[in-house]
């Protein structure tokens, strides 16, 4: 699957093995978090295209248009602006 980062215009390839925070932050693109547990939202960013699931739902609180780097699972491409 890919990732498309639409204002730094980067795309990479994810394969669900890590969160998705951390495949950005072994790519050196860096976001704020603080729990790594869909707690706090923090890491919380709109997904423009694209479909994400969660294991179980997380606590924080988020929009349709909206997705948790630190624990969704991604299913298709997806665009994402951070």
């Amino acid at each position: 699957m890919k990732i498309h980062l639409i204002r730094s215009r980067i795309s990479l390839e994810f394969n669900n093995e890590t969160s998705l925070l951390d495949h950005l932050e072994h790519n050196h693109i860096h976001h704020e978090y603080q729990c790594r547990s869909g707690y706090c939202g923090s890491c919380r960013v709109k997904i423009k295209k694209g479909k994400v699931s969660y294991a179980q739902t997380p606590l924080a609180f988020i929009q349709s248009d909206e997705i948790l780097l630190c624990c969704c699972h991604v299913e298709s491409d997806i665009e994402i602006e951070l």
